[in-house]
């Protein structure tokens, strides 16, 4: 019995002291310093971000269809009686929360790059704008962060302006994903949506359209911008239609953030691609980035490169309720001119970034 009492003794003893040494051992760890934990909230910041894109819509809709099969279908049945009323809402300015614009994760977004905005000129609010913004990327990381989130001080830049960006009118059929987008300020790139915002929705509204588009992503590489522009005139139709000016913005450093596999014009897969593209609005592109890990690893996160995205002068437009061929042509050349302008002056914040047509 003795021996039992003093096994058992030294046994608490033992314990005792690992639990002491490994407290000790806790206390002199390095804890994380302030750099750090920056570094992981910029993460998961766009992380989020990117999950929210690729995931959500397509997630959102699975689960309504399981809910379908169980005691939970009344879920599925009143969401489903939801978008049917709601069905004309993006085509109406959307719903924009002003909160979720300032939500505190897009400043940690912002940072992660970073991503700054350029003003060059003001914009005044008796008028609206179609801004095109250059170039597409493979994500549009600078069109959405300052056109959408607010976190690089565009309404502090351009008082009485209300940013508006556009994308594929098939997002806001993706059930949940639809309330996500135009709570931001999305709105579907249609006529019905955009003559809305530049007609019947006042003045000072600013709509951005990626005028390159899903085709534009299918040559996006690090240090090349290549832009599709010539024949992209339905932007300058509907800004002469609705007598919106016309800014030009590029965002330098767009093309920095993944690193894609270019497949050569002509060739089959490229074919695809592009078939693809005209078929269901968006291109296939086979890309890659970070890893949650580490900067070296491979995954579907963006490099942290910075992104410059620089705001130029307006062109202004007249009101042509049906403009000719000729005008749009005319308009659209100043466009060109503009945008051109604005690279030149502004290319060397971003040396590695070179123009080709």
């Amino acid at each position: 019995m003795k021996t039992i009492i003093a096994a058992y003794s030294q046994n608490r003893s033992g314990s005792r002291a690992s639990v002491q040494a490994a407290l000790r051992t806790l206390l002199t760890a390095p804890w994380p310093s302030q750099r750090d934990i920056r570094a992981w909230l910029q993460l998961l910041a766009v992380l989020q971000w990117v999950l929210s894109f690729l995931l959500l819509g397509v997630v959102s809709l699975l689960l309504l269809i399981y809910l379908v099969f169980t005691s939970f279908w009344p879920i599925s049945a009143l969401y489903l009686a939801w978008i049917i009323f709601d069905w004309d809402t993006p085509e109406k300015g959307g719903r924009r929360l002003t909160c979720l614009r300032k939500w505190p994760v897009w400043k940690h977004f912002r940072d992660y790059f970073p991503v700054q905005l350029v003003k060059t000129h003001d914009l005044s609010p008796s008028h609206n704008y179609i801004i095109g913004s250059h170039p597409h990327g493979i994500l549009c990381v600078g069109a959405f962060c300052n056109f959408i989130t607010g976190s690089t001080g565009f309404s502090e830049m351009f008082p009485g302006i209300r940013p508006f960006l556009t994308t594929l009118a098939g997002n806001f059929r993706l059930p949940v994903f639809r309330e996500y987008l135009m709570s931001g300020g999305l709105c579907p790139v249609t006529r019905q949506a955009i003559g809305y915002l530049l007609s019947k929705n006042g003045t000072g509204n600013a709509v951005a359209i990626v005028i390159g588009g899903a085709a534009e992503s299918l040559s996006c590489q690090p240090g090349v911008t290549t832009l599709i522009l010539k024949n992209r005139k339905g932007f300058v139709r509907m800004a002469l239609e609705h007598g919106a000016y016309l800014v030009p913005s590029f965002s330098f450093g767009e093309n920095d953030l993944f690193r894609q596999v270019v497949f050569k014009e002509g060739g089959w897969m490229r074919s695809v691609q592009q078939r693809f593209q005209k078929m269901m609005g968006f291109a296939p592109v086979v890309f890659y980035g970070r890893g949650i890990t580490s900067i070296q690893s491979r995954g579907f996160l963006p490099y942290p490169r910075p992104i410059t995205t620089v705001v130029g002068e307006p062109v202004t437009v007249p009101k042509i309720e049906d403009p000719s061929r000729e005008t749009v042509d005319l308009y659209h050349e100043m466009y060109v001119r503009s945008l051109l302008k604005l690279f030149n002056e502004n290319k060397t914040k971003r040396k590695s970034t070179r123009p080709k047509n």
